[in-house]
This record gives C-alpha cells, sequence and structure tokens, in this order.
C-alpha cells in the first residue's frame, strides 16, 4: 500500500474522520482530501447554535487542527472542486484541470440545503449549511428586529431559539400540522411547541408559502390561507438533499443517496461513500437507511477507512441524534417508522426541570427514544435499541427503576 493513493472528496466529518483513520488503520499511501471551502474542516451542528449565537468562533469549532493533517500526512485540497469522477481510468478530474489518479475513491460530499423557490430576487433570505452562511445571517441580528424562520425541523427551531434570545421578535412557519413532525411523536412535539412560545417566538403550523414579497429585500410573506407576516429578514430551514451528482455522473446507483452495501462500498469497483449522501442497508431496522447526522457521518467513515485497508467490517451502527434548544438538551436515539406504542418516563411538559423520556416500541420492541434532560436514558436507549429488546411499557415508566435495569 505504500504507493497507492486514496482521495477523499469532502472534508466534513465523514471525509476528515476517514483519512485520519486510514493512517490508524495502516495506510501507507498518499491521502488527498479535498474541500470545495477554503477552510479548515469544522463542525456543522454549531453552525445554527453556538456559533450563530456568537458563543464560540470558526476557530473554536475546526475538527481538526492543521498540524494534525500535517502530522498524518494528509495533502488537504482546500477551495477545490471536483469536476469528474472517470471510475474506469481511476481518475478525480479538478475544476482547475488538474487530474488525480486513485487507487482507492470515498465520496463524502455531504447534502445541499434546499431553497425556496420565491423570493430568488430578493436579499435577507438565509440558509445554514455553511459557517459563511452563519456569519451573513449573524451579521443581521439586532434586538427588535422582525425574522421569520420557514421549517419548524431542527435547523429551523435551533435558530429560531438562537434569534429568540437575541431578542428578536420570531415566527415559526412550518407547513406540517406540527413540528417535527416527520421525525417525532404528537407528545414531543406539543413540547417543543410550548417551549418556544415560552420564549416569545410565534410558532404557526399548516402555513403554506405561497409567496415572498418586498422591493430590494424581503419584506413579507404571504401564506395559503391569506395571513401576511412581517419581515426583516427570512431563514429557510427545509431541509437538504444529499450530494449525488458527481457519483451519479460517474454511473454509481443511486436512490435518494449514494447506494452503498453494508462494507460502505458503492456499485463501483473501488469507490466507497459515507456520511449525509450514502444510502446503506440496517440490520436493525432491516431495510436501506439514509441519516442526516454526525454520528453517521463519523462511524461510517470509521467503518470506510477500516474496509479500504481491507477488512471486513459491516457499518451497522446505532442512528443517534441531539439539539439543543435554548437550556434544553434533546437526544435522540434510533428511527420511530412504524412505532405502535408511546411511552412517556416523566412529565412530558417538564414543568419542574427534570426532563422525560419517550420509548417508541413496536410489536413491544424499543425501536427508538427521545430523551429531554435524560441522559441516563439515551445511553441505555443505545444498548436496547441495537439489540432489539422487548420490553413492557410498566418497567418504562416505573421511575423507581433504574434506567440500567430495564433489561435483565
Amino acid at each position: 500500500m505504500t504507493e497507492d493513493n486514496c482521495v477523499i472528496v469532502g472534508a466534513s466529518h465523514a471525509g476528515t474522520t476517514l483519512a485520519l483513520q486510514l493512517r490508524r488503520e495502516g495506510w501507507r499511501g498518499k491521502i488527498q482530501l479535498i474541500s470545495a471551502e477554503h477552510e479548515l474542516p469544522y463542525h456543522r451542528p454549531p453552525l445554527s447554535k453556538d456559533l450563530l449565537s456568537g458563543a464560540k468562533t470558526l476557530d473554536g469549532i475546526r475538527l481538526r487542527p492543521a498540524q494534525v493533517f500535517v502530522d498524518n500526512d494528509v495533502d488537504l485540497l482546500l477551495g477545490t472542486r471536483v469536476e469528474k469522477i472517470d471510475t474506469a481510468s481511476h481518475l478525480v478530474r479538478l475544476a482547475d484541470g488538474r487530474e488525480l489518479k486513485y487507487d482507492k475513491l470515498a465520496l463524502c460530499t455531504g447534502a445541499t440545503v434546499r431553497k425556496l423557490s420565491l423570493g430568488q430576487s430578493l436579499d435577507h433570505i438565509f440558509t445554514i449549511r455553511s459557517h459563511a452562511d452563519t456569519a451573513t445571517l449573524a451579521s443581521h441580528i439586532e434586538p427588535g428586529k422582525k425574522a421569520i424562520v420557514i421549517g419548524a425541523g431542527y435547523i429551523g427551531l435551533e435558530a429560531a431559539a438562537v434569534l429568540a434570545s437575541k431578542g428578536l421578535q420570531l415566527t415559526v412557519l412550518e407547513m406540517a400540522e406540527r413540528v417535527l413532525q416527520r421525525v417525532t411523536s404528537t407528545t414531543m412535539s406539543t413540547y417543543m411547541i410550548q417551549l418556544h412560545r415560552q420564549h416569545g417566538v410565534n410558532i404557526v403550523t399548516s402555513a403554506a408559502v405561497v409567496d415572498i414579497q418586498g422591493a430590494a429585500a424581503v419584506e413579507k410573506v404571504v401564506c395559503a390561507d391569506g395571513k401576511e407576516y412581517q419581515a426583516d429578514f427570512l431563514v429557510v430551514g427545509i431541509g437538504v438533499d444529499p450530494e449525488t451528482e458527481l457519483a451519479k455522473a460517474a454511473g454509481l446507483e443511486i436512490d435518494d443517496g449514494i447506494v452503498v452495501d453494508e462494507f460502505a462500498r458503492s456499485s463501483c469497483t473501488d469507490v466507497y461513500a459515507a456520511g449525509d449522501c450514502t444510502v446503506h442497508p440496517s440490520l436493525i431496522y432491516d431495510r436501506r437507511i439514509r441519516l442526516e447526522s454526525v454520528q453517521n457521518a463519523n462511524d461510517q467513515g470509521r467503518v470506510v477507512a477500516a474496509n479500504i485497508c481491507g477488512k471486513q467490517i459491516a457499518y451497522d451502527a446505532v442512528p443517534w441524534f441531539w439539539s439543543d434548544q435554548y437550556d434544553i438538551k434533546l437526544q435522540m436515539v434510533g428511527l420511530n417508522a412504524g412505532y405502535d406504542e408511546v411511552v412517556c418516563r416523566g412529565d412530558s411538559s417538564n414543568h419542574d426541570g427534570s426532563g422525560f423520556a419517550l420509548f417508541y416500541l413496536k410489536d413491544s420492541v424499543l425501536i427508538a427514544a427521545d430523551c429531554v434532560s435524560r441522559p441516563k436514558e439515551f445511553v441505555v436507549a443505545k444498548h436496547l435499541v441495537k439489540n432489539r429488546i422487548r420490553l413492557a411499557a410498566s418497567v418504562l415508566q416505573d421511575e423507581a427503576i433504574e434506567p440500567v435495569n430495564f433489561a435483565p
């Protein structure tokens, strides 16, 4: 492997983890890590939280210091765009005309933020996907300004929490009947709405945006029911799409992401993929899944590194996520699609601040959990979901039973 070259396209969580793990796995050849951004790789979750609030700077959210890449002999190509991948010739063609020969290729291209088709000619409409996005948005934060967040997913709610905490007048417009409808239960949606309203945020559900109006910059948003909302700026958080253009053009199998097997190999020889851009088989849920999470990016990146180095390690980690809003930490385990029972441990209103946990069961087997300020339940839930443990609702509800004792 001393003469081999591994090219990694994408230098966020998955790509950076993969590059450094390759060295730990014994890769002695070249490693070329390509990033379209000009900055050293950085954490993305703080973009809508600590970076937006000003609690941290860009230097404070770096994935690794520059010296770590030097020490691991990782050639970090910043500000570099890939134009084409030629799998037949094992070549990566860059936008500047250079060609990189690879023996192994890893695609960690992540996802692209969805944008509204409305108001495209207007200023002061923001998304949050890069540090540059956050920096531009942060420059518009002033107490008393009116801001609208379109989309009540995690990114939208996190941004709303920061902006409300900064003294802005906030309205959140959500097209669905409730917030977080795609990923959680009615109980959790109700709690999140109450949490935001307690902090002065106006949350409007079943709100379909049909027009965005203004002169040079946005001034108001019009919904299908005729209601209008004034705004000094908008934050759009309506989700992301997997970045698959390079892979598709190269002939790789695509199905709402780059399709990989249990070893994170794509449909093309010597090409692997990791992170938000992939769809992988899950033994836990017995179907293909695509995850948008740091956990998935890091864990899958490590598996790719091991398998590039000759191992055969199947990727089957339990998905987990988190969200910080105000002084609340929400930790989630698993995917709750298909649940037939929800069990609440604690008071779901969280009036006393002791938190609560929601357990999602399917045929009495735990498949997911949402935990508000309940770290013990969160840790145990990872094990229970992984091992498909069958549990009685009475056990999960009983606060006299420590989470570690949920299963024999």
